[in-house]
């Protein structure tokens, strides 16, 4: 029996890199899925579509993280095809990577928008539907925890900002059954952050590995925390980082 068999996960930015990743291997593990995308409906369509393939469900629903509104018509959605939600995957986000100086106030906007508003949004939609066994997870950042690379201050913050949601979360929703950690992945490669070109070398060297990871990595820890093996792991930051905070 697949261990996520009659569940239903809502993966935020879902159409490409880890968020993707996640998808595939929540519905391999038996998980019915909907993903959200903010513009690119075709890469959206292939992740259902491989999903289809190898005989999972899922669905693509548009939603702008920035957008509130938007977020929790996704919720809504999820719930209203599925008729419940068990997984609430905050993976969707943005970085600017620029200088502190240098970043305009709308950019910070939009980090935070994206990073942290539309994580609250999602999450509070979410809680609405969700039963003992429920799992809320989010895709921080190893930065959230320890910067060791510049041009990355604002959406450290962000992620420090994650950090503490899942944290306070977690004391709030555990007498309920429910389940909050943030997975906080290291450099991955993804066409975000490609393992090549000078970006990547600084993030590179700061790993004990001294390699990127692979998205499949990200998604295998997000997998076992939606699973039933993980129900006494809650308020927890879990990095995927090849050792760079190490």
């Amino acid at each position: 029996m697949s261990q996520l068999a009659n569940k239903v996960a809502l993966v935020t930015g879902g159409s490409r890199g880890i968020g993707a990743a996640i998808a595939k291997r929540l519905a391999a593990d038996g998980a019915s899925v909907a993903i959200t995308y903010a513009k690119d409906a075709s890469a959206a369509s292939a992740v259902v579509k491989a999903i289809e393939l190898d005989g999972g469900r899922a669905i693509a629903i548009q939603a702008d993280a920035a957008d509130v509104g938007a977020v929790k018509g996704a919720v809504e959605k999820t719930f209203a095809t599925f008729g419940r939600l068990d997984v609430l995957v905050n993976n969707a986000g943005t970085a600017i990577p620029k200088t502190f100086e240098e970043t305009t106030l709308e950019e910070m906007d939009r980090v935070i928008d994206i990073n942290v508003r539309g994580t609250l949004a999602a999450t509070q939609a979410a809680l609405k539907y969700m039963k003992s066994g429920g799992r809320i997870i989010m895709t921080g950042s190893a930065v959230g925890e320890r910067v060791l690379t510049p041009g990355l201050v604002a959406y450290s913050a962000t992620k420090g900002a994650v950090k503490m949601f899942a944290q306070g979360l977690s004391r709030e929703v555990g007498s309920r059954g429910i389940t909050v950690n943030n997975v906080q992945p290291g450099p991955i490669d993804t066409d975000l952050n490609p393992a090549a070109g000078d970006w990547a070398v600084p993030q590179k060297a700061a790993t004990a590995l001294d390699r990127y990871g692979h998205v499949e990595e990200v998604a295998a820890l997000v997998a076992f925390v939606a699973g039933p093996e993980s129900s006494y792991i809650t308020g927890a930051n879990l990095t995927v980082d090849g050792g760079m905070n190490a």
